[in-house]
């Protein structure tokens, strides 16, 4: 079984521990904040009450100097009983005169000398066992005169009221936080699925396109990081419909390119094997088997050139020479058919300009662009070069006259297998590779391609070489 876990497990278990730790924070700083809170609230209050205590006990003693006793128990009674607290009257040794205990705890108890000792005039907070009586507790106590006998009034508090308090506000806040908790980790279920959903709806039409549909599409999104990720996704998968098309459509084109001079040479084949085609003519159909040949390794070599350019397998030999040198040798090689239209070649006189290039490469170049141009020349015609530098660049055109192209075939002559209606009827030996092979030579070197033409008039081909090694 996968130990992977999903997205929306993730976000879910991450987003809950996140506001549960959150919660936890935030308890322990109120459970600091309430005991400071209670600490500092009962200190004044035990202050308040010891300093009342005193002057109250002081003013009965000099009213009633033999029966305070009993007023003084029933008023700390009173005021212990509104506050939760005990209080004690003692002597100087630590006697205990008076309290407002009503269970008898605090009497028969000696206060300790060295707590007294603790008590100025004013109120003193300290925190202590109070001689074994409480486990701990808040005290404030002051000494005070009467009538020349010293006295110490003594307020008390459990430490246990403290934690009573605290725990109760806990309490209050463990409820709050489950009830709360609850309630936002229903919400994060819910938040956590809308997130994820996205990237699920990504998965399944990842698999779609997997399996060859590429006519799905994602949604729009109303989150930005995932709307870009919806748009590149979109656009990949336009690019691969259009690839699988090109494919296809590439597949196709070699197919019927292929089938074609195969179907020629295995009928003329089986003719003269079975006697159809009469020995006196089979020199006549060798030709043609000859020329179907060389028709399909020109289709194969071209293939082969434009399948290692576009997968960067062809290294270029980059040397630098004149522009003129592989023209030269062009023009050379279709010197019969140059003069069998009577064509006029225009713009070779010119200084020497230079290029730093594949040679091999620029000679297919201009091999594919001048048979073109020848193929299309008008008899009489012309084809006229011309060259001018820009930067590290040359820029070359070649232009020759005749019917022209359309606007409706200007888009599509560097297609692969691409060929206008004048073209197949011209050139039967063409495979529709050249223009295209050309254009991935020139895009090979960094350099860009165009086409211009005017119906009835000419067509030309201006495209950009460097002419030195760039950054040099």
């Amino acid at each position: 079984m996968s130990n992977r876990k999903s997205i929306f497990l993730k976000y879910f278990v991450i987003y809950s521990a996140v506001i549960l730790i959150s919660f936890i924070c935030l308890g322990a700083v109120l459970l600091l904040v309430s005991s400071r809170y209670f600490l500092q609230e009962k200190k004044d209050l035990l202050d308040r009450n010891t300093q009342m205590i005193a002057e109250d006990i002081t003013k009965m003693i000099e009213d009633s100097p033999t029966g305070w006793r009993k007023n003084a128990g029933q008023s700390m009674k009173d005021l212990a009983s509104r506050n939760g607290i005990d209080i004690l009257l003692c002597d100087k040794k630590g006697n205990v005169i008076t309290s407002s205990d009503t269970n008898g705890k605090l009497f028969g108890i000696a206060v300790t000398p060295e707590l007294l000792k603790r008590f100025e005039t004013q109120p003193v907070y300290v925190m202590s066992s109070f001689d074994g009586t409480y486990e701990e507790c808040h005290i404030s106590g002051m000494k005070f005169f009467v009538n020349g006998p010293e006295y110490y009034v003594i307020s008390m508090m459990p430490r246990a009221a403290q934690d009573d308090y605290v725990w109760e506000i806990m309490r209050i806040f463990l409820v709050s936080m489950i009830v709360v908790y609850i309630a936002v980790v229903i919400a994060v279920y819910f938040i956590a699925r809308r997130l994820s959903a996205p990237i699920i709806e990504i998965a399944e039409v990842s698999r779609e396109i997997g399996k060859g549909n590429f006519s799905v599409k994602l949604p729009e999104y109303n989150i930005y990081e995932m709307q870009e990720l919806s748009n590149a996704f979109n656009d990949m998968a336009a690019s691969l419909k259009s690839y699988d098309t090109m494919r296809n459509s590439f597949v196709a084109n070699v197919s019927h390119e292929l089938r074609t001079p195969m179907t020629s040479i295995g009928g003329f084949v089986d003719g003269m094997l079975d006697g159809t085609i009469p020995p006196e003519q089979h020199k006549h159909y060798l030709k043609i088997i000859s020329s179907e040949v060389s028709r399909l390794t020109r289709l194969v070599r071209s293939m082969l050139n434009l399948a290692k350019i576009e997968a960067g397998e062809l290294d270029l030999n980059l040397t630098r020479f004149s522009v003129l040198d592989p023209i030269v040798d062009t023009l050379v090689t279709f010197e019969s058919r140059l003069e069998a239209k009577n064509i006029d070649v225009r713009g070779l006189d010119i200084d020497r300009m230079y290029l730093y290039a594949d040679n091999d490469l620029i000679h297919q170049v201009m091999y594919n662009l001048i048979e073109n141009a020848i193929k299309f020349v008008n008899v009489g015609g012309y084809i006229e070069f011309s060259f001018s530098g820009v930067g590290y660049l040359t820029v070359i055109s070649i232009k020759n006259s005749g019917d022209g192209l359309s606007e409706d075939e200007l888009p599509l002559v560097f297609d692969r297998f691409y060929k206008t209606d004048k073209s197949r009827g011209l050139d039967a030996t063409g495979v529709g590779l050249g223009l295209n092979i050309v254009k991935s030579i020139i895009r090979l070197h960094g350099g860009k391609i165009m086409v211009r033409s005017v119906k009835g008039e000419y067509t030309e081909f201006v495209f950009t070489v460097p002419n030195r090694k760039i950054g040099k």
